[in-house]
């Protein structure tokens, strides 16, 4: 009986040795997936901007206004508080002044910018 029991191990291991060959791995189970040439063919996503700069701009009446500029810097979120709720303004093209319904304009992007909310004209602002 000894002799046979190393026998019967190589004889085991030659056996499993012999087994799954392929380097490919083995998908096994689970249906297509349904949306496959509805993904393939998608238009690519565009990613919301960024918050490029935050500014807390004084104005001329002593006031302060929030802006924060975003990255395709035809964006803009202008807030009268600092924990107040933001008014999107945006702008046609780059450079040019970010405007919101109700009378909301930011014109200009630096230090020193114009700055109108509604029921007050217009008022240089800086940082």
């Amino acid at each position: 009986m000894k002799s046979y029991l190393p026998l019967i191990a190589v004889a085991g291991l030659t056996l499993l040795s012999a087994c799954n060959k392929s380097d490919e791995p083995e998908v096994v189970g689970g249906p297509a997936d349904p949306m496959a040439n509805q993904l393939a063919n998608a238009a690519p996503v565009e990613l919301p901007p960024s918050v490029k700069a935050n500014k807390q701009f004084r104005c001329k009446d002593n006031s302060l206004i929030f802006v924060d500029y975003m990255s395709d810097d035809k964006t803009a979120l202008l807030r009268t508080e600092k924990a107040g709720t933001p008014t999107k303004l945006s702008a046609p093209e780059a450079g040019q002044p970010f405007t919101a319904e109700g009378g909301f304009t930011v014109d200009g992007s630096g230090d020193k910018v114009t700055i109108t909310v509604p029921g007050k004209a217009a008022q240089a602002c800086h940082v």
